[in-house]
């Protein structure tokens, strides 16, 4: 395979992994803190050494046994959080710095700088010192610098977690744009990086990887729990039916094309949910779980209302209205046409 094989081993941080890259490929890299994504970025630029294992990307072996490439020879360019300029260079200079190291003239490396000023839109920043530019603008001259270099590999380390939110969708429109074609890993919590920015996702959970695909058929079609909690949707797992699906919340009635019998699963987003505080008569084509109210959670402009199988997202004004607390008793009611049924 063309592009980055990896397998390694770090016993201290319990991480065991194994990952194929496809060159021209963007994959991120999802999970919770501690599942080992700063160490699988670190391992690939040579900032942290394996016990064990080996990776390469095409021809270019990075380490392996009685082989350890230094980072510098790589061609492995890792974009952190924090934009790590140089604050003594001018925005130009530090965009230079890459190229002219690698030996390029310095009117050539200016050149190359100045081209990939102008592709992140930073042009009119090439003369300011780091201290003058707010973050969004620094972190745009730091993916200049970083991809000036002409890295073979690209490895972002939650890139846009560090910026304000009103100007993060810029960057990452920006960001798909500079990435389309390349090789690179984007390791991220953000849901939405993944579905924006990658062609693949690799979930990790403390154990390893919990699964990977193309990002949106994992993403919208979970076969774990961890991934359905990280996508934000309802996973109920269970057989198909004439009717739908039998799961643990028993028979959950769904449009069906599987044979009955088959492994399946359904997902269902929290918002197409409705919360009751008394049982409904049945409607035809309608979903009823009886439920207990484990946990109210604040998110933003919803209130995440949990159950022991399920949870739904209601306004604060739509939960204050039921008062609820833990403990209480409600009804969960959804369409057959808000659940997506696929077999696992």
């Amino acid at each position: 395979m063309t592009g980055l094989t990896f397998q390694a081993t770090v016993a201290t941080r319990r991480f065991d992994l194994s990952i194929e890259v496809p060159e021209g490929t963007t994959v991120a890299v999802l999970g919770p803190n501690g599942a080992g994504k700063s160490t699988l970025l670190s391992l690939i630029a040579g900032l942290l050494k394996a016990d064990s294992g080996s990776s390469s990307f095409d021809d270019t072996v990075f380490f392996g046994p009685g082989v350890w490439l230094p980072p510098h020879r790589r061609g492995v360019a890792l974009l952190a959080q924090e934009a790590l300029l140089f604050p003594h260079l001018t925005v130009l200079e530090n965009v230079a710095f890459g190229p002219r190291s690698a030996g390029e003239l310095r009117a050539a490396s200016r050149e190359t700088a100045r081209r990939w000023l102008d592709e992140v839109e930073a042009s009119d920043l090439a003369q300011k010192k780091p201290g003058e530019l707010s973050g969004g603008q620094a972190q745009r001259v730091a993916i200049a610098r970083a991809l000036a270099a002409e890295p073979a590999l690209l490895l972002l380390d939650e890139p846009l977690a560090a910026l304000d939110i009103a100007v993060t969708p810029t960057l990452r429109r920006m960001l798909r744009r500079v990435l389309r074609g390349r090789t690179a890993i984007i390791v991220t919590h953000e849901v939405l990086d993944a579905l924006t920015l990658a062609d693949h996702v690799i979930v990790l959970g403390r154990g390893g990887v919990v699964e990977q695909g193309p990002t949106r058929e994992v993403l919208e079609r979970p076969r774990h729990p961890f991934t359905a909690e990280l996508a934000g949707l309802n996973l109920l797992l269970g057989r198909s039916v004439a009717a739908g699906i039998d799961t643990a919340v028993g028979v959950v009635t769904a449009t069906s094309d599987l044979p009955v019998g088959r492994a399946a699963a359904a997902a269902v987003r929290p918002s197409a949910i409705e919360v009751l505080a008394a049982e409904p008569s049945v409607r035809p084509g309608q979903n009823l779980v009886p439920i207990e109210v484990s946990d109210l959670e604040p998110r933003g402009d919803v209130i995440r209302v949990r159950s022991e199988a399920l949870f739904a997202d209601l306004t604060p004004a739509q939960a204050a209205a039921l008062d609820l607390v833990p403990g209480s008793a409600a009804w969960f009611s959804f369409a057959a046409h808000d659940v997506s049924l696929y077999a696992v």
